[in-house]
């Protein structure tokens, strides 16, 4: 059997769940009933979901072991020490460790092993490259490139959760990038915590831009690279030319904006103007139509006004933001914004619906303008692709396309939620 790995969060937990199910298998966790939960502590809402799913499984399954890790056992691993359904709790850095599954395995059934491994993530400095040679189930690979954060947004919990911002050699990148297409995949996601810090800590300084021109110029039969999550006021010139001109850089960025209103900009420590963002996607289209702009926003932040949420809910248009991720703002007891004066949670849950309505709206006058023209089709399941710009297609199921593989086919309609061929 294998381990039941229940993933929660980011992309960079996906990626990283493949790494915890290649050393539980190393250390014959298979052998085992054995369910692991790779949490996520973004927001409260966050953990209430994964004890509640922790609860739910142990119901199901009263024989399985639990362990739980992330970042939600990083930064609370008390909170699931202290449920008797939970076995072990690994740390962020102690979950990518074969030695960690080897203990637990040693030690089924005699209970002497600690429950809590949980070192101190900011003692980390070095981030030690883990090569894959596959995803399970998944067209498109992620490639980990950076781990952590050296910035202190008030809302956010991460960084004590993965720890100081550290980077993977070029060298390492791209002999993992290697590997994926030697296996068959044909579109990269390059991840991490904070993408444009790449590079700043490596022995030779580099950066992000630095990278994919290596990555781009030493894997020439890559045809897609793609982005996660990245900070907009971070872009050099050289990581600009490349979004801007570089083909086979997809043509869609998931911005890190947070909120459209300076001076909630300013409480939450982010460091971009409302303007910054605005010229910055302005510049950006202005090179490359084609491209298209996701992005994170917060509703309800403490002390944000009715004008300040109006400020964010224009951004959308101003931005021209098509892919959204609303975050109905929920406090982590243990960053700053907890401190601040809060919103009702009524008012939140408004302004978040108002912010997911104005992204629907964006979403289907995305859908219209692309009807007509001739896509690359990168097929996820013989249902279900995805645009260079990431827009979601839906496939005939009777003509079999092959997952992984790349299609041009004209888009003749749209359902609301996915283009149509």
């Amino acid at each position: 059997m294998a381990t039941e790995i229940v993933n929660f969060g980011c992309r960079l937990n996906s990626y990283e769940a493949e790494i915890i199910r290649q050393k539980a298998s190393q250390a014959g966790l298979d052998e085992h009933e054995v369910i692991i939960f790779n949490s996520c502590a973004v927001t409260k809402e966050a953990l209430r979901q994964a004890k509640q799913s922790i609860r739910k499984a142990a119901r199901n399954n009263s024989k399985a072991k639990i362990i739980v890790t992330g970042c939600g056992a990083q930064t609370n691993p008390e909170l699931f020490s202290t449920m008797p359904e939970v076995s072990f709790v690994l740390g962020n850095a102690e979950k990518l460790e074969v030695a960690s599954y080897n203990a637990i395995a040693a030690d089924f059934g005699l209970q002497k092993y600690e429950k809590i491994r949980v070192n101190d993530i900011m003692e980390v400095q070095e981030h030690a490259p883990h090569l894959i040679d596959s995803v399970e189930g998944k067209a498109r690979a992620f490639v980990q490139i950076q781990n952590g954060c050296d910035h202190r947004c008030t809302f956010c919990i991460i960084p004590f959760g993965r720890g100081p911002s550290r980077s993977v050699p070029i060298g390492a990148v791209v002999r993992q990038i290697e590997q994926l297409c030697t296996a068959g995949y044909k579109e990269i996601v390059l991840t991490g915590v904070d993408l444009t810090s790449y590079g700043a800590d490596l022995p030779i300084k580099s950066d992000l831009g630095i990278l994919i021109q290596n990555i781009l110029q030493l894997v020439p039969q890559l045809p897609r690279l793609r982005l996660s999550s990245i900070d907009s006021i971070e872009v050099n010139d050289l990581l600009f030319e490349l979004l801007a001109f570089e083909p086979r850089l997809m043509p869609h960025l998931h911005l890190s904006l947070q909120a459209g209103d300076n001076l909630i900009l300013k409480r939450m420590k982010r460091r971009h103007l409302r303007e910054d963002a605005i010229a910055f996607c302005t510049k950006l289209k202005e090179k490359r139509p084609e491209i298209i702009f996701g992005a994170d926003l917060i509703a309800g932040f403490p002390t944000e006004t009715e004008e300040m949420f109006n400020n964010s809910l224009a951004l959308i248009k101003e931005c021209g933001l098509t892919y959204l991720h609303i975050f109905p703002f929920s406090a982590h007891e243990q960053v700053p914004a907890s401190k601040m004066p809060q919103i009702a949670k009524a008012k939140i849950k408004a302004r978040a619906a108002k912010l997911r309505a104005a992204g629907e709206q964006a979403l289907q006058l995305h859908l219209a303008s692309k009807v007509g023209k001739i896509e690359n089709i990168l097929v996820e399941s013989n249902q279900k692709g995805r645009g260079e710009d990431y827009s979601p297609v839906k496939l005939p199921a009777e003509l079999n396309y092959i997952p992984g593989s790349i299609v041009q086919k004209t888009i003749i309609a749209h359902d609301k939620s996915s283009l149509l061929i």
